[in-house]
């Protein structure tokens, strides 16, 4: 078991979600490494240390020694949100700073976190090079099957992530290392108001323009014959017909939208005219998306982001994941949209966490770091070994 008392490195820190998973269990950090000026500044505030290292620049030798080896290392060439390099990507590359480093120094605890596209990138063929980099380095590690969101653990946001953890052990390198885990919970018993409070400040209030939106789709829906809509609204296609050079899927949801306009015209007819036949509405606000099935009767009583994609609507027991590139949710009820403090709250942050000063970069610092609370499960699991 590891020392009550150990050492730990913290690479691709980002604002050291790892940093305070092991500091609840003793832990000291010797090492942090991170290129991001802003994500350096608040480490320093935070944990009175430098992470201002770029990673393929320091030599293993120049790293203390220590027992933990965690990294959340980068996750753009394996997300589905990127080009899905994967190892061939210069970002991918850099875990074999990692192995790098665990070669030199034998570091007895490994855990690292990324996205779930992990296991899937490129037929898994990405998934077997980590692996068995890892066991020829002499680590048993764990199976595929670490997939875990927060809101299995009573955190509402729907976050699935890959955790990778393994113990240095050359001798049964090949035996996997099964980690326990408690009873996960399903998403519908978390509830998005456990982390917000009702009163903040005026800055987060959606606009005027956005409530004029947010307030036609409303009364759309309520007044369409349709409550469960298993497809995206295309407002500038309800009277088109799909072409044949469109792709299938595409054509699929033209005449699903042909037909909801059909069902509801006499309604659609009024509603656009009382709207001005949404001319005023950015070209993206005029789709919605309603994915909260017959959970909730409005808009207002969703979780509501303006997305690339379309308004979309979801049911107040989840956030979406908070990502690094965002489109911050609104709290329907309260018109609003979440603060960085409550950004930290979903990613299990305490009270005391000093987030930068700047939204903007708070909100990516959280989008970037991982759970702290799930890292705290898994490690009090993996230091038993």
């Amino acid at each position: 078991m590891v020392d009550k008392s150990f050492k730990f490195v913290d690479l691709f820190c980002g604002i050291g979600g790892f940093h305070q998973a092991l500091r609840s269990f003793g832990g000291e950090c010797v090492f942090a490494a991170d290129i991001d000026d802003n994500c350096d500044n608040l480490y320093k505030k935070n944990y009175g240390q430098n992470c201002k290292n770029d990673i393929t620049q320091v030599c293993e030798k120049d790293i203390p020694e220590h027992q933990v080896l965690c990294a959340g290392f980068p996750c753009q060439a394996f997300s589905k949100a990127g080009k899905q390099a994967g190892i061939n990507d210069t970002r991918g590359t850099l875990f074999f700073d990692i192995c790098r480093i665990l070669q030199h120094h034998r570091t007895k605890y490994i855990i690292l976190e990324n996205v779930r596209n992990l296991f899937s990138h490129d037929d898994g063929n990405t998934w077997k090079i980590i692996q068995s980099c890892l066991q020829d380095l002499g680590y048993r590690t764990t199976e595929k099957s670490i997939i875990l969101s927060p809101h299995q653990f009573g955190i509402p946001q729907f976050r699935e992530r890959v955790y990778i953890m393994g113990v240095y052990d050359p001798v049964n390198v090949k035996l996997p290392l099964e980690i326990a885990l408690p009873k996960l919970q399903d998403k519908e018993s978390n509830s998005i108001f456990n982390v917000i409070k009702e009163s903040v400040d005026k800055k987060y209030y959606i606009n005027e323009y956005e409530e004029k939106v947010l307030n036609a789709w409303d009364e759309f829906y309520q007044g369409i014959n349709l409550k469960v809509i298993g497809f995206p609204v295309w407002y500038d296609y309800f009277k088109k017909e799909p072409c044949d050079t469109l792709p299938a899927w595409k054509k699929e949801f033209i005449t699903k939208n042909n037909r909801l306009y059909q069902e509801n015209k006499e309604f659609i007819d009024a509603w656009e005219k009382k709207h001005n036949y949404l001319k005023d509405f950015r070209l993206t606000h005029r789709k919605f998306e309603w994915q909260a099935g017959t959970r909730i009767e409005s808009i207002w009583e969703g979780v509501i982001q303006f997305r690339p994609s379309g308004i979309r609507v979801k049911t107040p027991d989840l956030f979406p994941a908070l990502v690094a590139i965002v489109q911050i949710p609104i709290i329907g009820k309260y018109k609003r949209r979440l603060t960085p403090r409550e950004c930290a709250r979903l990613q299990s942050f305490p009270e005391d966490f000093i987030c930068d000063a700047n939204d903007l970069q708070a909100y990516k610092q959280f989008g970037n770091s991982v759970n702290v609370d799930i890292l705290k499960i898994l490690f009090g699991e993996l230091r038993k070994f």
